[in-house]
This record gives C-alpha cells, structure tokens and sequence, in this order.
C-alpha cells in the first residue's frame, strides 16, 4: 500500500510539473466529460453543504443567544403568576426554541383554565402541547442537517467514481500512444488523484459539521425537554395552590 502510494504521488507530481497541468485550466480542458460532469457535482455538493452550514450556524447562534435572554425573563413573569406577561415575553424571542416550547405549553393551559370541567384535563392538554411544540422545534432546527451526513458518505464515492473514470482515461493513453511512459499516463492520473482529492474536500468538511450540529441538536432537545418539565411542575404547583385556596 505505501509503495502504491508513492507510485500515485509520483505520477501527480510528474503530471502537476508538466506545462500541461500547471494551469486548473488546462487540467479542466483536458478532462474527459464525465469527469467534469463529477467535478460540477462535487462543486454543487460543496456549495449545498457550505450554504447550509452558515444558515444552520446563524439559526443556532440566535436560538442560543435569546433562549439565554428568555429564560430569565419568563421565570420572573411566571413567580409572579402573570402567564400573559410571559406568553408576551415568549412572543418577542421568535427564535428562541425555548421560547417556542414554553409559548405552547402556556397558551395551551391558559385556554382551559377556565373553559376545564374534568381536573387535571388542563395538565394532559398541556403536556401533550409541549411534546408536540418539542417535535416541531426539533425538525425546524434540523432542516438540512441530515443532508450533510448525506454528502459526507457519498462525497468519497462520487471522487471514487472520478478516479476510476481518470484511470481508464490513463490506459486509453497508453493504448493509444503504444507507449506505457508518463506522458500517456500523466492526463488520466492526474484527473483520477484531482477528481478524489475534490471528494475528500467535499465530504469531510460535511462530516465534521454535521457531528458538530448533531451535539448542538441534543443539547437543545435537553434544554427544551428540561423546560417542559419544569413548565408542568409550575402548572402542578399553581393547580395545587388554586385547589388549597377553595
């Protein structure tokens, strides 16, 4: 394998040093049409992955950053009893995801405080709210990631597919040119070795970011479960009040 390796590196730096291929340009002209048609793919890959990655960074930043605002200030509203100061407040941090959770869960048991007959039935519809804002939440905030793990494990194999196009290119020279020297081999290796080094490029960015996104996705889930839960205590204990009063 390392002497394989080696063999492939020589021929790259043989075929990079040539007049030929020094220029990207050349090297674009001198590819066969599948190999470009692989290359272009790869670049759309690439420019899919890089767009989703920035809007996934700026989503997350911002639910961050207003999810740390919110909370203190609906627990403040909540101690003092005002749940719609704190459905106001909910409103006012769009993009927080637990801003859209606690919103769901307040505005569902403040519709059946009073309109309830069963006890407790304002505990269940709440709780069940909650799950359902959780699920949606967590599918907004996951547009696109699953995408990214996608081109991460196909990346190398489209690069894969550019290699074996440039290598069957490389023995088209030989026969071609009756001679087995680099200058029949050097077009098709080096379009073999660009074409798989472009897959690389493309598919580990993609990999890393997405794990990267996937911690971010259960660290947000945590937030959102953790909130829903304390949300229903709330509601438990405020029914508890209420029932003691009577």
């Amino acid at each position: 394998m390392y002497l394989q390796l080696q063999v492939w590196a020589f021929f790259l730096a043989e075929a990079m040093t040539g007049d030929s291929f020094s220029d990207p340009r050349a090297l674009w002209n001198a590819m066969g049409p599948l190999a470009k048609a692989v290359t272009v793919l790869l670049f759309v890959m690439s420019a899919w992955s890089i767009g989703v990655m920035i809007d996934r960074f700026m989503a997350y930043n911002a639910a961050r950053s207003q999810s740390r605002a919110f909370a203190p200030a609906v627990a403040g509203a909540l101690r003092e009893g005002k749940l719609d100061e704190a459905v106001k407040i909910a409103d006012r941090f769009k993009k927080s995801h637990l801003a859209k959770v606690v919103v769901a869960g307040l505005q569902e048991f403040s519709a059946h405080q009073s309109s309830s007959d069963i006890p407790g039935e304002e505990i269940d519809a709440s709780k069940r709210a909650l799950e359902r804002a959780e699920a949606i939440v967590h599918a907004e905030l996951k547009r696109g990631v699953s995408g990214l793990a996608t081109i991460g494990s196909t990346a190398p194999f489209v690069g894969l597919f550019g290699t074996v196009v440039g290598i069957i290119n490389a023995f088209k020279g030989i026969s071609t040119e009756k001679s087995a020297g680099l200058g029949a081999v050097a077009g098709g290796i080096s379009e073999a070795l660009v074409v798989t080094a472009l897959g690389l490029f493309v598919a580990i960015p993609a990999i890393w970011v997405y794990n990267y996104f996937s911690g971010t996705l259960e660290a947000f889930d945590v937030e959102m479960g953790n909130s829903s839960s304390e949300l229903i205590d709330y509601f438990l204990k405020r029914n508890h009040a209420k029932a003691g009063r009577k």
